[in-house]
C-alpha cells in the first residue's frame, strides 16, 4: 500500500494512525534517504502509543526506549552501525519485549530482524511531498491496515 504525505504534519499523522495496529512484539522497519520522513513518521508513532516525550532520532545514542506510553517503545537508527553484530549488542529485541520495536535504516540490520514485521519505505517526492510505501511480512500481511489512508 503506498501513501501520500503532502507536509511533516500528514507524515507524522499517518505514523498516529499506524500505532492504532500496533501490538507487543511488534517490528516496524523504515527505509529511505536520509531527511526522507523517518524520524517524523517515528514520532507520530511514539505519539499514537501514549508517549509523553519528545522522540528524536537516536543517530548518535543509537536506541532510546520510551515508557511512558500505551506500549513500550524502541527506537533504533542503524545508521551508524558497523555490523549486524553492534546490532545485536543493542539487545533491542530484547529491550522492546512486550512493546513496539522500530528501526530507523532498518534495511541495514534486516538480517538481524523477525521476518514477521512491517516495512515502511520513504521517497522524497519535492520539498514537501513524500511517498511511503507499507509491506507486511509474515503475520502483517493479514492485518488490514488499508484503513491508515482513511
Amino acid at each position: 500500500m503506498t501513501v501520500t504525505t503532502d507536509s511533516d504534519a500528514a507524515t507524522r499523522a499517518l505514523g498516529r494512525r499506524l500505532a492504532a495496529f500496533l501490538r507487543p512484539g511488534d517490528v516496524v522497519v523504515l527505509e529511505g534517504p536520509m531527511g526522507s520522513g523517518k524520524t517524523v513518521f517515528a514520532a507520530g508513532v511514539a505519539e499514537g502509543l501514549g508517549v509523553d516525550e519528545r522522540v528524536t532520532s537516536p543517530t548518535f545514542l543509537l536506541m532510546r526506549s520510551y515508557r511512558s506510553g500505551f506500549l513500550p517503545f524502541v527506537h533504533v537508527d542503524a545508521y551508524r552501525l558497523g555490523s549486524l553484530g553492534e546490532f545485536d549488542d543493542l539487545a533491542a529485541l530484547d529491550e522492546a519485549t512486550g512493546g513496539v520495536l522500530l528501526v530507523e535504516w532498518g534495511d541495514i540490520v534486516a538480517a538481524g530482524l523477525p521476518g514477521d514485521r512491517l516495512t515502511v519505505t520513504f521517497y522524497r517526492v519535492d520539498e514537501t511531498t513524500r511517498s511511503i510505501t507499507l509491506e507486511g511480512a509474515g503475520s502483517w500481511s493479514g492485518r488490514a491496515i488499508r484503513e491508515l489512508v482513511g
